[in-house]
């Protein structure tokens, strides 16, 4: 044949295989076998081999044509992505239809509300992004803002398409999913190589998006059904479709463009009509290959979604509402007591090991000694635990007519079961919708073992010290060992120290001394953090660092030994003299530096050669153009980040908090801002747009 020839037989064979792909993959209705399928492949994957020349990104046999991964990128989404709100009953749903109602009447007539119910798939959340129709990248959620690059492995999906029918530009969200026949597929495999087996069908999703090595990705089988438009360009190009109006039209339009989408949709016109098709999916939801955890609600009308827009953290027009955590029966072998870092009991049931919504469950808390009188739990009972999605596993519910007499009632330690210490009984005030004092034990010692481990784990975090290799196994190891007692005692550390203990060889042993040396040199926000005052984080140790000459008739400052000296002297109305700290912060200020053992415990880390680094701009004393002013913010910015917002008014010399006061000198309000903004207002604090504070800083 001729290349003319070539390329046609290339361009058709091409569109004939993503049809039948299309046939088989999204609609389930294939039209030829499988190896007359494979023959066409065959045939493209030959003529593009020998004529390399008309090489297409798109192609059928680029899905699994790409070399494995050294890592995954990091992408910013161009669009934020959102976590709906959850409602485990009709109560909830009807409290969420009225709290919409209010909002709707004071926004006039916006039209119908009536609502669009689709199946909540348990898989891994995806977002595609199309150029003029062709598939440029996939991406995890992440954190909404950045998620990972993971476009090979998407296209080895057979249900996404690499180019739509249509060549818009167009970002798209939708779920990735494993088959539950494919999972037993997977894990017979595993079991006969002798490899942990997946949990569940989300699991293994999203372990076979994470693989480096897209060949791995494309044996797992996985599929996909797509669900929202984030973003729509050049669709009034086309006049076969047009920009959807409401979610029953956009999902209509996904599948028009290619996609996947989950029949299972049904247009509600009250909840009524929506707690009747949750009850219908809450009986048949088995039925399915694919793993349902619930009924995701939206409001209908697009108009109507866009006037509502955002709370800080989900949409409002849309609910999730979840199906009934899964629920199993062991046996409470006994109730132990676990003390936090503020010195907190909590009562932790330790259970006959059994499995529940995918998981090995040992162990359920039992939040305090109240919740362990309501439901009358004691050691031997057979209990009904459950375990929603990653929530920790709770008991439930006693099976009181299993007791055979030999249960043990359960009391709260009058002493501390770690130190020895005083426990004290603490009311914090209403609980949840009961309307009860609910109430808490601490320990009154605060030098207590395991407020100790919690206290160093915070010390050498990343926003801390930041000593690499010092997780809390080790931690907790030191201190059993009786090699740290505090914070002092991990900078006399010495190699011979560690390499007798398990997980220590001479290797780590060394990396872990030179993290610790490493860490020596910090600056003065940093070390302030890492000394876990209550109240006293990140924003409000910068509070300190950036206005410290400010407090009393404090003069310059030089290292540890000032901190010695001069902080015991600054008073609380001083500490409240910084805007940005309140009073509950500033009481923890004159507590903590007024303690005999904290100021030892400073002086002998002076002494072992802790440095605080000042910043460029507290050395030379040059003043900015935010010099001493509290910005709070708030909303979605979109010339920058807020990290990037917040290191400009700190390069400038201003400062952040986090919550509005009438202290407060400007809030800089983004889109969907939300309730700091009405704060705002009442307290009179000046109202800054982007645009505002562009000219601020310019």
């Amino acid at each position: 044949m001729e290349k003319n020839e070539i390329k046609n037989r290339i361009e058709k064979l091409r569109k004939e295989i993503d049809r039948h792909r299309y046939l088989y993959h999204v609609l389930d209705n294939p039209e030829i076998a499988d190896q007359a399928y494979d023959s066409l492949f065959e045939e493209l994957s030959f003529l593009e081999k020998e004529n390399p020349e008309f090489f297409s990104p798109t192609s059928p046999t680029q899905r699994i044509g790409d070399k494995p991964l050294d890592k995954f990128e990091k992408v910013r989404h161009v669009v934020k992505q959102w976590s709906f709100d959850d409602v485990f009953d009709l109560e909830q749903l009807k409290k969420w239809e009225e709290k919409i109602g209010r909002m709707l009447g004071k926004l006039g007539s916006l039209g119908e509300l009536e609502y669009c119910c689709e199946l909540k798939i348990d898989g891994l959340k995806v977002i595609l992004t199309y150029e003029k129709g062709k598939l440029i990248r996939a991406a995890t959620r992440g954190d909404g803002s950045i998620g990972e690059d993971v476009t090979l492995n998407i296209k080895t999906i057979q249900s996404i398409p690499l180019e739509l029918n249509y060549p818009i530009d167009l970002i798209v969200v939708g779920e990735i999913w494993l088959g539950k026949d494919d999972l037993e597929r997977l894990n017979i495999e595993k079991k006969k190589k002798g490899e942990l087996l997946f949990a569940n069908t989300r699991n293994a999703a999203a372990g076979s998006i994470r693989q480096l090595d897209p060949k791995i990705a494309a044996a797992r089988r996985l599929n996909s059904f797509v669900y929202d438009v984030d973003f729509i360009g050049g669709v009034r190009n086309f006049g076969e479709i047009k920009v959807p109006e409401t979610q029953i039209e956009e999902l209509e339009f996904l599948e028009k463009l290619g996609f996947k989408v989950n029949k299972n949709y049904c247009l509600c016109e009250n909840v009524f009509e929506v707690e009747k098709y949750y009850q219908n999916w809450t009986k048949k939801k088995n039925n399915e290959n694919y793993e349902i955890d619930g009924v995701v609600i939206k409001i209908n009308s697009k108009k109507i979604q866009d006037a509502l827009g955002y709370t800080g953290k989900a949409p409002r027009w849309g609910v999730a509402y979840k199906f009934p955590a899964q629920k199993v029966t062991t046996i409470v072998k006994d109730i132990q007591v676990q003390v936090g870092r503020t010195g907190a009991l909590t009562p932790v049931a330790h259970l006959r090991p059994v499995k529940v919504a995918g998981s090995i469950v040992s162990r359920a808390t039992l939040h305090n000694e109240d919740e362990i009188r309501r439901l009358d739990i004691r050691i031997g009972d057979t209990v009904v635990i459950q375990k929603a999605g990653d929530v920790i596993p709770e008991v439930v519910e006693v099976m009181k007519n299993l007791r055979i007499g030999n249960e043990k009632i359960f009391h709260m330690p009058k002493i501390c079961p770690i130190c020895g210490g005083k426990v004290q009984r603490k009311e914090l005030g209403k609980s949840g919708d009961l309307e009860k004092m609910s109430a808490a034990h601490y320990c009154l010692n605060k030098n207590c073992f395991a407020i100790e481990i919690q206290n160093i784990i915070h010390f050498v975090g990343k926003k801390g010290f930041n000593i690499e290799g010092m997780g809390k196994k080790i931690v907790e190891q030191l201190i059993n060992e009786g090699l740290i007692s505090n914070f002092a005692d991990i900078f006399e550390l010495k190699k011979g120290d560690l390499q007798l203990l398990e997980r220590f060889a001479e290797k780590s042993a060394d990396n872990l001394i030179q993290a610790v040396d490493r860490s020596k040199k910090i600056t003065f926000e940093k070390f302030l953090y890492a000394l876990g005052i209550r109240h006293v984080g990140e924003e409000t140790a910068l509070l300190i660092v950036r206005n410290l000459k400010n407090v009393g008739d404090i003069g310059g400052f030089r290292g540890v030994g000032d901190i010695i000296e001069i902080f015991p002297k600054i008073k609380k109305e001083d500490w409240e003299g910084i805007k940005g700290i309140g009073e509950k912060a500033a009481e923890s200020l004159v507590f903590w530096f007024g303690n005999k053992k904290n100021s030892e415990l400073l002086r002998r880390m002076e002494q072992l050669g802790i440095e605080i680094e000042m910043g460029r701009k507290q050395r030379e004393g040059k003043k900015g153009k935010l010099e001493g002013l509290v910005f709070v913010l708030t909303g979605e910015l979109e010339n920058w980040t807020r990290d990037e917002a917040k290191d400009i008014i700190r390069k400038e010399g201003g400062n952040i908090s986090s919550s509005v006061s009438k202290k407060t000198d400007f809030i800089l309000a983004g889109k969907n801002s939300g309730s700091k903004l009405e704060k705002a207002k009442k307290f009179g604090v000046k109202i800054l747009d982007e645009d505002g504070f562009g000219e601020m800083i310019k």
